[in-house]
């Protein structure tokens, strides 16, 4: 309809939207497909959509071609490199998270640590992941164990097949349990009145654990969180989110 009735030619940004609806919709190969009749050379972007929508519908075989692209185009963008290895976790290969640390290592990148703001009476409040350098941590860290294993009663299964670090199940739950978004919203809760809308920015996307529990957290504290990433906003209201749980 662009080409024929209005006589606009596509550019990548739209080839772009178009994989990231198909990803969306499931239909990874028809996305794959999609970007190999581009008139036009695929940028990061494009093939970044698609290694998202590996990730989500956990299609090994595309997501090696798309890696294999976004390592020759972005070699040096942390994000996608993060994005397979969480792939690859998600999947039991640690063995292939293993490689994809130590190749990140020798190209001198690091992710990018997590940082959420949160405003409350005109301040802004900033934490990182497992910050206690906050002068009401006790109290977050008390209540944060509480409001944690209400989630638990709830259903809450930490999600720790994501998590990076090489180390016993415990101590990845411990990990997600102190992300930043996790702690910007205790620290929200336990100082305004119930009903007070929770708004929170961060520097790099929500991982999977936060976005469960944070759709958990909204229906037990009944609040309205908002949580800005680098990807989109996300609206959490009484268990769901806005995005659809594909972001």
């Amino acid at each position: 309809m662009m080409t024929e009735r209005y006589n606009i030619s596509p550019r990548v940004e739209h080839f772009t939207c178009m994989v990231d609806l198909l990803g969306r919709a499931g239909l990874v190969d028809e996305a794959y497909a999609r970007i190999k009749d581009m008139p036009v050379e695929p940028n990061d972007r494009v093939w970044g959509a698609l290694l998202n929508a590996c990730h989500v519908y956990n299609n090994m075989d595309i997501c090696v071609a798309a890696t294999d692209r976004l390592f020759e185009l972005a070699p040096h963008q942390s994000c996608y490199y993060v994005l397979l290895s969480n792939i690859y976790a998600k999947a039991g290969r640690s063995s292939d998270v293993t490689l994809v640390r130590t190749i990140m290592k020798d190209r001198g990148l690091k992710k990018v640590p997590g940082v959420s703001n949160v405003e409350l009476r005109d301040q802004v409040h900033t934490f990182h992941a497992g910050d206690r350098s906050h002068h009401q941590s006790k109290e977050i860290y008390e209540a944060l164990e509480v409001l944690v294993a209400k989630m638990k009663e709830s259903g809450y299964v930490p999600r720790t097949e994501t998590a990076l670090h090489n180390v016993e199940k415990e101590d990845k739950e411990n990990h997600l349990a102190v992300h930043s978004e996790k702690l910007a919203i205790v620290f929200v809760l336990i100082n305004s009145r119930p009903g007070t809308p929770i708004r929170v920015t961060k520097n790099i996307r929500v991982c999977e654990d936060c976005h469960v529990a944070i759709k958990l957290i909204s229906k037990i504290a009944e609040r309205q969180i908002t949580v800005r990433d680098t990807n989109r906003y996300h609206h959490f209201e009484n268990g769901v989110c806005s995005c659809g749980d594909y972001w």
